[in-house]
């Protein structure tokens, strides 16, 4: 006489798909987004130039990874200023 075991056993396997599916959706969520308005290693108010006054930091054709890997500000959103700009300055606290 054999009985089924479902106890700790079958746990891992369920670990394992539970990991891989949050594995799937990181990647997803990482993957799905888009090329505009990316501020890797910066916050949002630092991007948060005017277009008019957005200095360029990049170079033609500049990819919004190699713009955010110069410490710069990616957003192709307007069209006719420069997508890679260098970010604000973050306001320095004076004790």
């Amino acid at each position: 006489m054999f009985s089924e075991q479902s106890g700790p056993q079958s746990q891992p396997v369920t670990m394992e798909a539970r990991t891989f599916w949050l594995l799937v959706v990181a990647v997803l969520a990482l993957g799905s987004s888009s090329s505009t308005g990316q501020y890797v290693g910066l916050s949002a108010n630092q991007c948060a130039v005017p277009a008019k006054d957005r200095v360029d930091c990049g170079y033609p054709e500049v990819t919004p990874e190699q713009c955010n890997n110069r410490g710069c500000c990616f957003d192709s959103s307007i069209h006719g200023v420069p997508w890679c700009f260098k970010p604000l300055q973050e306001a320095e606290c004076t004790f």
